[in-house]
C-alpha cells in the first residue's frame, strides 16, 4: 500500500470516518508538508512530523480537517502546537519553528450544487495546490507553551491554572466562581 493511503487510514481511522472536511486538513497538511521542506517521519513515527512544538498549526475552525493535521504533523493542543483562531474559514496557517517558514492555506470555493459524496469525490481527486490559495500568514508565530503555577479557587475549591485565577474580594477564584464586572453588558 503507497504512504498516502497508509496516511489517509490513519486519519481516518483517528476521526472515525472518512469524509470531505477530514479531506481538506488531510491536503492542507499534505501541502504544509511540501511548501515549508517538512520530512514525514520525524517524532517517531510516520505521519507524525511534531515531537515536541517544531511544527505549529493555527487553524481558523474547528472542523473534521483538525484532524487530520493532528495524525500527519503531530499537532496537538496538549503540547500546545495546535491553536484556534476561531474565524468559520476553511484556513490553515502552519509554522515551522526550525527554518522560521510559515505559509496560510485558505480552502477555495468548490464548484457549486454538489451533493455530499461529489463533494467528497472532489476534494479526494484534487491536487493541494488546486485546493487552496497561499497567503502569507496574518498572525506572528505563537511563543512556546508556558506552565503555569495552580492554586485552589477558594469557592468551589478547584485546582486552576495561574492565568485563570481571579483576585475578588480577598479571595483567589477561578474563572466560574468569579462574577464578571462590566458596565456596558449589563
Amino acid at each position: 500500500m503507497d504512504e498516502n493511503k497508509v496516511l489517509w487510514n490513519k486519519c481516518v481511522e483517528f476521526h472515525g470516518h472518512s469524509c470531505g472536511g477530514l479531506t481538506i486538513g488531510y491536503k492542507a497538511a499534505l501541502y504544509a508538508i511540501e511548501l515549508l521542506d517538512l520530512k514525514l517521519g520525524g517524532g517517531g513515527n510516520a505521519g507524525c512530523l511534531s515531537a515536541d512544538e517544531e511544527i505549529v498549526c493555527i487553524s481558523e475552525n474547528d472542523a473534521c480537517g483538525v484532524d487530520a493535521i493532528q495524525v500527519l504533523l503531530g499537532c496537538s493542543i496538549g503540547k500546545g502546537n495546535l491553536l484556534f483562531h476561531m474565524r468559520g474559514k476553511q484556513a490553515f496557517t502552519f509554522f515551522n519553528r526550525k527554518t522560521g517558514k510559515s505559509v496560510r492555506l485558505l480552502l477555495k470555493p468548490k464548484p457549486e450544487g454538489m451533493t455530499r459524496e461529489e463533494s467528497f469525490a472532489y476534494y479526494q481527486s484534487t491536487e493541494p495546490k488546486e485546493m487552496f490559495d497561499v497567503t502569507d500568514r496574518k498572525l506572528p508565530l505563537p511563543e512556546k507553551a508556558r506552565l503555569f503555577d495552580s492554586y485552589v479557587c477558594e469557592c468551589c475549591g478547584e485546582v486552576t491554572g495561574a492565568n485563570w485565577i481571579r483576585l475578588a474580594g480577598g479571595k483567589k477564584l477561578c474563572l466560574d466562581c468569579c462574577e464578571t464586572y462590566d458596565r456596558f453588558n449589563v
